[in-house]
């Protein structure tokens, strides 16, 4: 719980909202990029290293929420300054963590969305950084999530590899 007080506060309101957007967001974007698509990733050569396809709902599910819980404290932070960096980077990241689906899935664009995930890991590093300077906690949060992206960055570079 003292993980969710910032400044010796709760917002359960701005909680909500910031894990529901990427946590709702996510499972849509997922659904959507995914329909259909099932049949023809089943198809794919896919690297050694690749999990089975019930790890990614748990991973995403648990990823997302400790992002918005990290944007939850930059939120609440005082600095305004500082979330003026901040929060773009953030939106940003987000924004270009639901393209990629879209560019993987949908559109099968997987060079693509290979380029489009090393700018979005680029994008999460500095939200990291800048979430780190607002509050070292938000920064920590945002650690598993771009040791996930580098690891989905190596399958997606693995998987278009081998699908040339």
């Amino acid at each position: 719980m003292e993980l969710l007080k910032v400044q010796g506060q709760l917002d359960w309101k701005k909680l909500t909202r910031n894990v529901l957007i990427p946590v709702v967001g996510g499972s849509l974007i997922g659904y959507f990029a995914n329909r259909n698509t099932q049949e023809q990733y089943a198809k794919l050569e896919k690297p050694s290293f690749s999990p089975p396809g019930a790890a990614f709902p748990i991973a995403w599910t648990a990823l997302y929420t400790m992002m918005g819980v990290a944007n939850y404290r930059v939120e609440m932070k005082q600095q305004t300054q500082l979330k003026e960096v901040a929060e773009p980077l953030y939106d940003i990241q987000l924004g270009l963590n639901f393209l990629w689906s879209f560019l993987f899935f949908k559109w099968n664009l997987r060079g693509t969305a290979l380029v489009e995930m090393t700018i979005m890991l680029g994008a999460i590093a500095m939200t990291a950084y800048e979430f780190n300077k607002i509050d070292r906690t938000a920064g920590a949060l945002m650690v598993p999530y771009i040791g996930w992206v580098m690891f989905a960055l190596t399958l997606n570079y693995s998987t278009w590899k081998l699908n040339k």
